[in-house]
């Protein structure tokens, strides 16, 4: 963890260092402009360590606006880096072109405040368009096809709401419109696949009551992501325990004999309580496998040891980025990142995630309530 942190506030220093030094260039500003724009940005670079022992002393109110102004900037100075970079690869074909043809491409060429003026705005324009496609939550249908459904039992209908990261940001309203969806469809049961909570969670009234309203037929399950660990586990646990949801850490049921759920905890576990990755295997040969076999795993890893175990894992974790093009990175780690994965002996579902972490903006990468439907096949064409 620490090791962690302390790549993310290099990087995240360095943003601001080549933030500072294209806007010094730009406008060539004197000692006093740059005095006040060096505090602010090192406030900024802290300000996820303020707001987290601003939680820690009660100070609520000013976390919350703290996060508000923090993490908006950590996500636009992250855009306004990408969007540099495009600004830079197009000035290198200027200069390329420049040396190739042994002329000067004055009229191609840019200045130094139109290097920076052009990324800002970019940053700007994504950042309210990424607020507003955050707000924008999407329902994703999936369907599956399976002969393992008991006569009599034609469909079950599961919604999956994943990394809501119900915290400072995430609440009241973004809640709602998430649960907007899970009741528009109606399902037998409703899974949480990890970061339900995050952050310091003292301060959460009324939203546990808003989940707890929604009771499908077969209930309502939840496993552990890396934010509850985060958060404080106890807490964590109290929550969703209050929301309605059983918990499924290292365990699994079977519903009413239709199908099996089973749920393990995220390997963050192992920075706090210890973690057997080899549990998973164990626990799921221990469950007949004629019956539809569902795997809740925060991470959208599959373990080579559990394929042929089970017949869908549902995931989360990713957000596939949050915020493009940082999805190109994730994607060197997770290569499926987002949707269905069919692979030998089993099916992998990972969701984009139903709220945000850290900015509360999204770009290209949509969040989602996932309703999947296990459609019996008498055909005997499905898992």
């Amino acid at each position: 963890m620490r090791l962690f942190l302390l790549v993310f506030f290099f990087i995240y220093g360095a943003l601001h260092l080549h933030a500072f030094l294209r806007a010094k260039a730009a406008f060539d500003f004197g000692a006093r402009t740059g005095i006040i724009l060096v505090f602010f940005f090192i406030v900024m670079v802290l300000a996820p360590v303020i707001i987290r022992q601003s939680e820690n002393a009660g100070f609520d109110l000013f976390a919350r606006y703290m996060a508000w102004i923090g993490y908006t900037w950590l996500g636009f100075i992250f855009l306004f880096f990408s969007a540099s970079l495009l600004v830079d690869f197009y000035r290198l074909v200027v200069y390329l072109g420049s040396a190739l043809l042994h002329k000067e491409l004055a009229f191609f060429a840019l200045t130094a405040k139109t290097v920076f003026i052009i990324p800002f705005f970019m940053a700007i324009c994504i950042s309210v368009y990424g607020y507003n496609e955050a707000l924008n939550i999407r329902t994703e249908h999936v369907v599956i096809n399976t002969t393992k459904l008991p006569k009599g039992v034609d469909r079950i209908r599961i919604a999956q709401i994943s990394d809501v990261h119900l915290g400072l940001i995430v609440r009241k309203e973004r809640l709602g419109l998430i649960l907007e969806k899970v009741k528009a469809a109606a399902p037998d049961m409703l899974v949480s696949t990890g970061d339900l909570v995050d952050g310091q969670i003292n301060s959460l009234e009324g939203l546990a009551d808003m989940i707890k309203e929604i009771n499908p037929r077969y209930g309502k399950f939840a496993v552990l992501g890396n934010h509850e660990y985060y958060a404080g586990l106890k807490q964590a646990i109290a929550f969703k325990k209050a929301a309605g949801f059983t918990l499924l850490r290292g365990e699994g049921i079977s519903i009413d004999g239709i199908i099996n759920l089973i749920g393990v905890d995220d390997p963050a576990a192992k920075y706090f309580n210890g973690y057997d990755e080899s549990m998973e295997k164990h626990l799921l040969a221990s469950f007949p496998r004629e019956r539809f076999t569902i795997l809740l795993k925060h991470r959208p890893l599959i373990n080579k040891d559990s394929l042929g175990l089970f017949d869908l894992q549902l995931s989360g974790h990713v957000h596939k980025g949050q915020i493009f093009p940082f999805s190109l990175l994730t994607k060197i780690y997770y290569p499926k990142d987002a949707g269905l994965l069919r692979a030998n002996g089993g099916m992998l579902y990972v969701s984009r995630g139903s709220g945000t972490w850290g900015p509360p903006i999204r770009f290209l990468a949509p969040p989602e309530v996932t309703v999947i439907d296990i459609v019996r096949d008498d055909d005997r064409k499905g898992t």
